[in-house]
This record gives structure tokens, sequence and C-alpha cells, in this order.
């Protein structure tokens, strides 16, 4: 399968064009992809709306991820776009959610845990002819859902605070419209937002801002979930 060209780049990925349905993600800095790979070959297998893994690329490295190329907006273009209103976008990440942690863990042999994204926000689902697809798999992990739920609610209160992005009253008005969202599936307690402000914290991947606002955007879930 030969490799295209470049079509776009993330904070630690760099996406390029495949022949026909695919894609190759390939991470920088020697990120490995197999944990990555081993999720979400287990969540199709179990339903849950992820890109379809491809058939690995011409010399294959271990940072390489061949997967389905999706077609559609990313729900944060479209609530920008205004296609989508902020209560839909609420409505379709609580869903998300909820149907993730429906899955019985991969690993863990505690039945409490389940399966965590860990980085679910607007900018991670694909809004694609056959529906709403999770991408970007890198940082799940296993544990209470709780955390999930607290870790989205955290990531989406940091860009609600940054100043240089202009739709950020939007994106606090789509946060106050998703916590009672979650209030039905148990909410963001305390105790999950502290250990998810704590991963947030150990993230190399945020940028100053997003760490010098991580305290202020922890008080403003609190505060929107009270």
């Amino acid at each position: 399968m030969h490799t295209g060209p470049l079509l776009g780049s993330g904070r630690t990925a760099d996406v390029y064009a495949l022949d026909g349905p695919w894609v190759l993600r390939r991470y920088r800095d020697g990120i490995d992809a197999t944990g990555e790979l081993a999720v979400m070959s287990y969540l199709s297998a179990s339903g849950f709306p992820v890109p379809r893994i491809g058939p690995p690329a011409e010399d294959a490295l271990p940072t390489d991820l061949v997967m389905q190329r999706l077609t559609g907006p990313t729900l944060a273009e479209a609530l920008l776009a205004g296609t989508t209103t902020e209560a839909e976008g609420a409505e379709l990440l609580a869903r998300l959610l909820r149907e993730l942690h429906a899955i019985p863990p991969r690993l863990s042999q505690d039945p409490e845990d389940r399966i965590l994204h860990l980085d679910l926000h607007p900018e991670n689902v694909i809004l694609a002819p056959e529906g709403a697809m999770v991408i970007d798999w890198l940082t799940a992990g296993e544990g209470p859902p709780a955390l999930d739920r607290a870790m989205s609610s955290l990531i989406l209160a940091q860009v609600a605070l940054d100043p240089s992005f202009p739709a950020g009253a939007r994106v606090r008005g789509l946060l106050a419209t998703l916590l009672p969202a979650f209030a039905d599936d148990g909410g963001v307690p305390a105790e999950a937002l502290a250990r998810a402000t704590a991963l947030r914290a150990d993230d190399p991947q945020l940028t100053a801002h997003e760490r010098a606002v991580l305290d202020e955007a922890a008080e403003l879930v609190a505060s929107l979930t009270g």
C-alpha cells in the first residue's frame, strides 16, 4: 500500500493518504500505536463507532496505524458552523460516553471498570455519513466511568477559558449543557474531577495556557456541576 501525501498534523501524529479508503496515522517521537490498535479493534468488535482498522502499510513502523478514511466535519466544526446546536452536541457526547462505558473492560478484572477514552471532546468526534465516529484513542485506558466524564468536562473548561479562542463562550455553554446530561449517568464527582486534574497536569502535550488555567478549569467544572 503506497503512502501518499500528508493530509494533516496534530499534536502527536501526522496523517497521510493511502490507496483506497485508508489513511496512515504516524505518531511522532516514537509513540507506539500497538496499544491503540488493540483498543480500537476490541471496540470495533463490540460495536462501538470507531474507524475500521486497515492492512499495514508498506514498511510499517510501530508508530503506524492504518485506519478508515472518514469524511464529514468534526463535531467542533459543526458546532462552530451552527449546523449542530449546543444541546445536540452535549447529547451526542453524553451518549457516546454512555455507550462506551457499557462495554466491559478489555484487561481489568475489576467489574466496575470500563474502557475510557480520556480525551473525548468535539474535535475527536467525526460526523461521518454513517454516523458519529470517535477517533484518537492514544490516551485510552480502563477505570471508573466518572473519570472519563470528568476528563471531557475539564478539557472543555480549559478551552472555554482560552481568551485566544473566539468561541469560548459557546464552549462554556456546551459544558453547561453537558454536565446535566452527565448527571443521569453518575455525574462528575469531586474525586473524579481531582483525579482528572492530576492526570491532565501530567500530560506533556499541554500548552502553556492549558497548564496555566488547569485549576481554574477544574473550579469551573465544579461550579457548573454544583
